[in-house]
């Protein structure tokens, strides 16, 4: 269940937000409703929530000063306010949503599935980086799969599996020993940083290559390297000692 909050002092709003989130939103799960700053600094702490929707003004405060007061905080926002002059703000303050009342039970659905979609994606790429990190701290173990994240979400496949990873500008596009092509919306100088350096080694700005699937060097300046794909990909001058020395 994802872990909710209500930061609401209007007695009608929280408790229209209450009935819709019970009724309409069943991943949602209200853990409470605070009505003033230091109640609702004091419930987020307590209860590290996954989403908070909060009226940008409450008693004696705003929205704004009780994420001051927090000081950092990884919950999706989702603002419900009467006052438009907040948006601009709400931006900086990486807000999800800005719902203007009176809102519909549809604005407060397509809000939460927008923050659930937005958790899944944080918890898929948290749990990539610490797979990446015990890969390079702990060793090699090609049977461990990655998740690849792509515009549409995330695509598993086993480390072992890669033979290459192509540069297209800000996305990489990695090619598998099953003749997959699979977009990936990180670059390619990330997965350089990240994958194993003894098993994937980067021969050309625009080419990362796993060390295990290829089949042949062709000698020349820099020379080029045959991949299990049938791809032959040249080897940039500047590194082609240090590609050399993987063999030697």
């Amino acid at each position: 269940m994802i872990k909710t909050l209500i930061i609401e002092d209007e007695i009608k709003i929280a408790r229209l937000l209450k009935k819709i989130i019970s009724e309409h939103c069943p991943q949602l799960l209200l853990c409470g409703i605070a009505k003033e700053k230091d109640a609702a600094v004091k419930m987020i702490r307590e209860h590290n929530p996954d989403i908070v929707f909060m009226n940008t003004t409450i008693t004696k405060a705003t929205a704004f000063d009780i994420l001051d007061k927090l000081g950092s905080f990884s919950f999706e926002v989702i603002f419900i306010t009467s006052i438009e002059k907040y948006s601009y703000k709400a931006i900086k303050y990486r807000a999800l949503d800005y719902i203007l009342t009176p809102f519909s039970v549809q604005d407060i659905v397509n809000a939460s599935q927008k923050a659930i979609e937005r958790i899944a994606e944080k918890q898929v790429g948290h749990q990539l980086n610490e797979l990446l990190g015990n890969l390079k701290t702990n060793g090699i173990n090609s049977n461990h799969k990655i998740a690849i994240p792509t515009v549409e979400g995330f695509v598993f496949i086993l480390m072992q599996d890669i033979v290459r990873c192509e540069a297209n500008g800000a996305y990489t596009c990695i090619h598998t020993t099953k003749k997959e092509k699979i977009i990936a919306s990180r670059n390619i100088k990330e997965y350089e940083f990240t994958l194993p350096k003894n098993q994937f080694f980067r021969i050309h700005n625009s080419h990362l290559v796993n060390i295990n699937r290829m089949l042949k060097y062709n000698k020349g300046r820099g020379g080029t390297v045959v991949m299990e794909d049938g791809t032959e990909i040249e080897v940039a001058i500047r590194r082609r000692g240090e590609f050399l020395s993987f063999f030697q």
